[in-house]
């Protein structure tokens, strides 16, 4: 019974942790720490050097799941070290897809050709086509709007 617990535990932060990115996203990397975001909208031939502003954020997240796995080990409540893990899931996830698949910041894959990869590939690239914190959209990464499947031509203003 605490395997399978454990398990969905993670699993379930895992998906949670989805929402927390898009709400990070729109409303503290677009809001109030836009200082720190505002590098990742620049244009490649802008940036200089490897590291970027928005790379900080990565701290950000790792404090909550350092933290969980801390008490989830020091304390009687394991459940907390599966929720760290959880986090930790869900930052290599979107460190592969973002940083490695999305943005080539590493090369060690480059081309994955599925529907679902080409539509998180289309709904990242209109979320960058905006160089402000303003009007932006498609601020999740796992979950994406149906459009996103279709080609851009086929996109309507409304959906």
């Amino acid at each position: 019974m605490s395997f399978l617990f454990y398990t969905l535990v993670t699993l379930i932060t895992v998906l949670i942790m989805e929402f927390v990115a898009w709400f990070a996203h729109k409303y503290v990397m677009h809001g109030w720490l836009w200082n720190w975001h505002e590098d990742h909208h620049k244009p490649k031939h802008e940036k200089k050097g490897f590291f970027e502003k928005n790379d900080l954020f990565f701290l950000v997240f790792a404090i909550p799941s350092a933290s969980a796995y801390i008490l989830g080990s020091a304390t009687p409540h394991l459940w907390l070290f599966f929720v760290g893990i959880g986090i930790s899931i869900y930052g290599l996830i979107y460190f592969l897809i973002h940083d490695v698949y999305i943005h080539q910041r590493f090369h060690w894959f480059r081309q994955l050709d599925t529907k679902y990869s080409r539509a998180i590939l289309r709904a990242h690239g209109s979320h960058h086509t905006k160089h402000t914190k303003e009007d932006c959209e498609s601020f999740g990464l796992l979950i994406v709007n149906p459009k996103y499947f279709q080609k851009r031509k086929n996109w309507s203003k409304e959906g």
